[in-house]
């Protein structure tokens, strides 16, 4: 598996704390499923590859495994929340590391069609909406549990 010493996802796959336990949706072969921090978007997750890699053509023989792993966990968010849709993210500007964000989007939101990335900078300047962003309909543990349920149900492979 290729590491990087220097990038802070590499460290947390090195670090068996590395993510707090109860945030650990799915451990998979080439990934690990994190409930993100922004849960207004119940259910929202973050999908890391075990791998150091800054660009899907870089996963090699691993990249067909690395995306079925992203739509099983696409697949059980829609299952658990029921969004209206799902937004797919693959960045890597901040840190050049593959992950994937997957943010459920909601009819109840105020504004469906907003790009969240706004959403989530204007939350970052102002306290008081950031502890709003990270509330969702759900407890944490809760969502954690159900996508854990679904997952463990419809047979996710697990590292």
């Amino acid at each position: 598996m290729a590491h990087d010493p220097n990038c802070p996802f590499c460290q947390k796959l090195a670090d068996p704390n590395g993510w707090p336990e109860g945030d650990v949706v799915w451990r998979f072969p080439h990934s690990v499923a994190i409930l993100g921090e922004w849960q207004q978007y119940t259910g929202y997750c973050v999908l890391v590859a075990r791998d150091h890699a800054t660009e899907l053509s870089d996963l090699g023989e691993h990249r067909a495994a690395f995306l079925d792993e992203m739509a099983r966990l696409a697949e059980a968010i829609g299952a658990c929340f029921r969004p209206l849709k799902l937004n797919y993210e693959l960045l890597g500007n901040q840190v050049p590391h593959l992950h994937w964000h997957i943010f459920p989007r909601y009819a109840t939101e105020s504004d469906s069609r907003r790009v969240v990335w706004f959403a989530l900078e204007e939350a970052n300047a102002d306290t008081t909406k950031k502890r709003h962003m990270a509330l969702g309909t759900v407890p944490r543990a809760e969502a954690v549990a159900r996508l854990r349920e679904w997952l463990t149900n419809n047979g996710a492979p697990a590292a």
